[in-house]
């Protein structure tokens, strides 16, 4: 990360003057019979409003779980996780699903689009979910992010007649849906090739500067230095930060 990146995320977390993401003491173990496996052994982490922050490590090292805890995809053993004032740790398995629908976009490494539903449709679809106004207002919206992400010209497609560079387009105007502060990639450049995952970011970045909070995993050690910060993971711990 440059010094100029550095610099960046520092004014951000100044100006943002409040934590979005926090985890104390965070442990999860996985149990399958008899055995158990601790993915994270105790993680301390803050994230700021307005961040963005990659998250590294070898495989297995507990990245991916993080996301899933931070996203309410999971939930930890022990410790507090507390996201944009909301004690994730506490909450139900309803509680978290509505909470996550209003408050997370995801952006997941396969794109994850229904693919009997045009592109539009896969827009549209958690709106549908929350319910949220009415059908009009709904399609009227997934268009609007459709045209943010440079596909307004083909709302009408099925996955199956997109690029994977126009398809991960399509998913992040999914996790647009709901105007939530919080957008969080699961490797989201780790299915597209070099140049398409160059302009992945480069969208990721314009949320960013309008003042999405990105979280990201990635392998990819070019693309993790373009963060504001980047916190390393090694065998369920924070290494780095």
């Amino acid at each position: 990360m440059s010094t100029t990146q550095a610099g960046a995320g520092a004014e951000l977390a100044e100006v943002a003057g409040t934590q979005l993401i926090s985890l104390e003491g965070v442990e999860k173990t996985y149990r399958t019979g008899r055995i158990e496996y601790r993915a994270l052994r105790g993680i301390d982490l803050s994230i700021a409003r307005g961040e963005m922050v990659a998250v590294v490590g070898p495989s297995g090292s507990g990245k991916s779980t993080i996301l899933n805890l931070i996203t309410g995809i999971d939930r930890p053993t022990a410790g507090e996780i507390t996201v944009d004032g909301h004690r994730l740790d506490r909450m139900s398995e309803e509680e978290l699903a509505a909470w996550r629908g209003a408050n997370v976009g995801i952006v997941f490494q396969f794109f994850q689009l229904l693919p009997t539903l045009s592109a539009l449709e896969n827009a549209v679809l958690p709106l549908d979910f929350l319910r949220w106004r009415s059908r009009a207002e709904r399609f009227a919206r997934a268009r609007h992010n459709l045209e943010l992400v440079g596909l307004a010209d083909k709302g009408d497609h099925l996955p199956a007649e997109l690029s994977g560079g126009e398809q991960q387009r399509v998913a992040i105007a999914r996790a647009l849906a709901s105007d939530p502060a919080l957008i969080v990639g699961d490797e989201p450049t780790g299915n597209l090739d070099t140049v398409t995952a160059a302009e992945m970011f480069e969208l990721l970045s314009r949320l960013n500067a309008e003042g999405k909070t990105i979280l990201f995993v990635t392998h990819d050690p070019q693309l993790a230095a373009q963060a504001h910060r980047v916190v390393s993971i090694r065998d369920g711990l924070v290494v780095g930060s």
